[in-house]
């Protein structure tokens, strides 16, 4: 386990993105901001249950306290890997966010169906990217109390 300064435990945020640029630009606002942080990478919907699962190379990984998820992604996409963690006793309580490009009704619609706990367009300004991953920790890691499993 990896703990803060203060002794508690690192919140731990798994980002399902397949694009190296989005992957860098979170990974650099989380740098910004001044909490210290655990960051995991999939970069593909079947890595994605996989880590969340434990299952084959990620057996030995700790369950991330957020799901920042992407919708356009290879092997399966976000929709679908939204789905499986809801449906999954395990897992469901696991809030996602659902951080993307699409702006389509249907999507949004279908990401707040299948329970997704926030759906954000994703910044394509570096300043603006970085204020809304501010903000996502701020919430969930100073505001709302996640589940301790």
């Amino acid at each position: 386990m990896n703990f803060t300064k203060n002794g508690r435990e690192k919140p731990r945020i798994l980002l399902v993105e397949d694009n190296p640029g989005d992957i860098r630009l979170t990974q650099e606002a989380l740098k910004e901001s001044k909490m210290d942080i655990n960051l995991d990478v999939v970069t593909d919907g079947e890595q994605a249950i996989d880590f969340l699962m434990k299952r084959n190379k990620f057996s030995e990984v700790a369950r991330p306290n957020i799901v920042l998820l992407d919708l356009n992604l290879p092997k399966k996409n976000g929709i679908e890997v939204l789905k499986e963690i809801k449906a999954d006793d395990s897992l469901k309580r696991i809030p996602v966010i659902v951080l993307t490009t699409s702006d389509a009704d249907h999507d949004i619609v279908k990401a707040y169906s299948l329970h997704a706990n926030c759906y954000i367009l994703k910044p394509v300004d570096f300043d603006d990217f970085t204020k809304v991953i501010q903000l996502i920790e701020l919430f969930w890691f100073n505001t709302a109390k996640l589940s301790n499993d």
